[in-house]
């Protein structure tokens, strides 16, 4: 039984499958998925598509790479959705300082607003790190009092330990499939398993083997394989700590078949 921590099912790459595309996550044993928001102008239908299907849990958020979207009535309307809903998580929020043409200082006003929100109503954020690990790190310790995941990490080993040691998880996904991607096997396979979380970030970031594909949640199952090989550890080992992490940093209720 897994969760996957970082899930874009409310998009319009599933708008013709999606119920076709959550059962056959539940019949991988994909049973629950978090879904972050991106832009103000998505929450209610992100909130829709969760409340149409068992097992999706909104978080709501204002996402960098959205920045020349965002207004500041959103940050106001974050708090409001906060207080009216008491979702799981903030998110996704961060810095993206690869893509370029993004707004830099407004990325940090946007990501230090939903940091302090998060801080202020003592909820987990899911962050966007992008060429911005250090970055990002200095924003967390800056406020303080912060706990999340940065979700697709693919830093060093220095800055995964920078978040372990700020009580953040690592979202893990498609590219650990990958031979190459070396540095980030090696991190995975020695890392401390409480930080570890497994993800798709569907449909983004297809598994080795699909390119070219649309990503989807039921491929998670081939995430965990590879990180439990790099781990020499089982499958159902590795699942269930990964999913015991995810239900403890969302307050996520059982999952059941």
């Amino acid at each position: 039984m897994l969760i996957d921590s970082h899930s874009h099912i409310d998009t319009e790459a599933f708008d013709a499958d999606r119920a076709a595309t959550i059962a056959r996550a539940r019949a991988a044993g994909v049973h629950a998925q978090i879904v972050p928001a991106i832009a103000r102008h998505g929450w209610a239908h992100l909130r829709q598509i969760c409340q149409a299907h068992a097992g999706l849990y909104p978080a709501y958020g204002l996402h960098p790479m959205a920045v020349a979207q965002h207004e500041p009535q959103h940050l106001l309307d974050l708090a409001a959705i906060i207080k009216d809903e008491q979702p799981l998580a903030i998110g996704e929020c961060g810095l993206d300082l690869f893509v370029e043409g993004l707004d830099r200082d407004q990325q940090y006003h946007y990501f230090n607003a939903q940091l302090e929100l998060a801080r202020d109503h003592d909820l987990p954020v899911i962050v966007h790190a992008r060429r911005a690990f250090d970055e990002v790190a200095a924003c967390l310790r800056r406020i303080g009092g912060l706990r999340g995941v940065v979700h697709s990490f693919s830093g060093s080993r220095q800055q995964a330990e920078q978040f372990w040691k700020l009580g953040f998880s690592l979202g893990i996904g498609g590219p650990l499939t990958y031979p190459r991607a070396r540095r980030l096997r090696d991190i995975v396979a020695r890392m401390p398993a409480e930080f570890l979380l497994l993800e798709t970030d569907s449909p983004d970031q297809p598994l080795h083997g699909h390119q070219g594909q649309r990503n989807e949640p039921a491929l998670l199952v081939e995430v965990l394989a590879v990180a439990a090989s790099l781990r020499q550890q089982s499958e159902a080992d590795l699942a269930a700590e990964t999913t015991a992490n995810a239900r403890r940093l969302f307050n996520l209720p059982q999952v059941s078949r």
